[in-house]
């Protein structure tokens, strides 16, 4: 049986960029729908089942930062951020918002082809890797971790928000406990992609994640620094 086709949606308030970029895709073998703006672009997502949003960052009304939130928040479609040269803090909001990767305007449509493929291939993959914990309910130190449902409960049952970044960031170390894990290790665990650039929004996360999880953040137990390497998350994890 023949692989469904994957379905796209280019939202781009600019109607040249984002006609000439749905022709490319759909030349290249994708289902490709658009949309002009956030509205449009939410009720596509409603109505239809989509493999990956290619999201432009600056629209006008509601921009991309807020949608690639609510995209995180409801759905597990990728997200592909399309940002300009001085956007590099939006970039940055963007991939600890969760976005899967960004292309930066000018841009070659062959870079953003070979980016949603790599994209889809990392999506298509991730059910074969999470089996083994996704739907598991683990214990680490005084905390319960409800994987399926991104929910962190401490020895009381006190319930712990967790953002989105702060999840993947937990969900990371706890696939991964007692191992040095790199920035960039960490950065494609999380977000898929390796970029030095971005090693401080692994820093603030981990950071904020500290806040939430350690005893005392000024002096981290659970999740350590190792100077020169990245971080090691040290406490035994097993089922609840």
């Amino acid at each position: 049986m023949a692989e469904p086709t994957p379905h796209l949606l280019v939202v781009d308030d600019h109607r040249d960029i984002r006609d000439s970029l749905a022709r490319y895709l759909a030349g290249h073998g994708f289902r490709v729908s658009a949309a002009a703006d956030a509205a449009a672009a939410r009720r596509q997502v409603r109505d239809a089942a989509l493999d990956l949003v290619i999201l432009d960052i600056m629209m006008p009304g509601e921009d991309g930062l807020s949608l690639c939130r609510w995209l995180r928040e409801t759905t597990a479609i990728p997200v592909i951020l399309l940002t300009a040269v001085a956007e590099e803090t939006d970039r940055v909001i963007g991939l600890e918002m969760g976005a899967d990767d960004y292309v930066t305007k000018p841009f070659s449509p062959r870079e953003l082809l070979a980016r949603v493929r790599a994209v889809l291939r990392r999506a298509a993959a991730l059910p074969t890797q999470r089996d083994a914990i996704e739907e598991q309910t683990v214990r680490f130190d005084r905390w319960v971790f409800h994987v399926a449902r991104q929910e962190l409960e401490d020895e009381t049952g006190l319930s712990v928000t967790l953002s989105t970044g702060e999840f993947r960031l937990l969900l990371a170390f706890v696939r991964h406990p007692n191992r040095v894990l790199s920035r960039e290790q960490l950065l494609d665990l999380t977000q898929g992609r390796e970029a030095e650039v971005f090693d401080r929004s692994v820093d603030n996360q981990v950071s904020r994640l500290r806040r939430k999880i350690e005893r005392d953040s000024a002096a981290p137990a659970l999740i350590k620094t190792v100077w020169g390497g990245g971080y090691r998350f040290t406490p035994d994890v097993g089922p609840a």
